[in-house]
């Protein structure tokens, strides 16, 4: 496999990533039950040369939750019948999850609601308000019992 190019100048190299392959789950017949086309791409982010602390930084924060303790990220792909096609559906959706975790965050610009927009807001809870004191039901008083 050669470097994976994932745009604006930005290459992982190939030793950052590997494969494994085993045979797919679900239904399929014989060629679920004896080939093993489901791939699973490993990518070392901190063997990842290619890319600044900044970059390696941000990837770590974004994709937390799918980075293991070893910092190593796992994709698998199963849904192709062949490990060709798996293994470029892994290889898509590596670059597709590094591309969104490089993106820049927009910052947003606090506002202030607008006064159209304070009143609909009050008007809306006082006639909320409304609708609830009409579900109150009256507890007996004391000369019923």
């Amino acid at each position: 496999m050669a470097d994976l190019d994932l745009g604006g100048g930005l290459r992982i190299p190939q030793d950052a990533v590997r494969f494994t392959f085993d045979r797919s789950g679900g239904p399929g017949g014989q060629n679920v039950n004896k080939v093993s086309t489901r791939a699973t791409l490993w990518f070392d982010l901190m063997r990842c040369t290619n890319l600044s602390d900044e970059s390696r930084n941000r990837i770590a924060d974004a994709l937390a939750g799918r980075i293991d303790h070893a910092g190593q990220l796992r994709i698998v792909a199963q849904s192709h019948r062949t490990q060709a096609r798996n293994r470029r559906a892994a290889v898509e959706r590596l670059a597709e999850l590094l591309r969104r975790a490089l993106r820049p965050r927009v910052r947003r610009v606090a506002t202030r609601p607008t006064g159209a927009s304070q009143e609909r807001r009050r008007r809306e809870k006082e006639q909320r308000s409304r609708i609830k004191r009409g579900r109150v039901r009256f507890s007996r008083s004391s000369s019923e019992e």
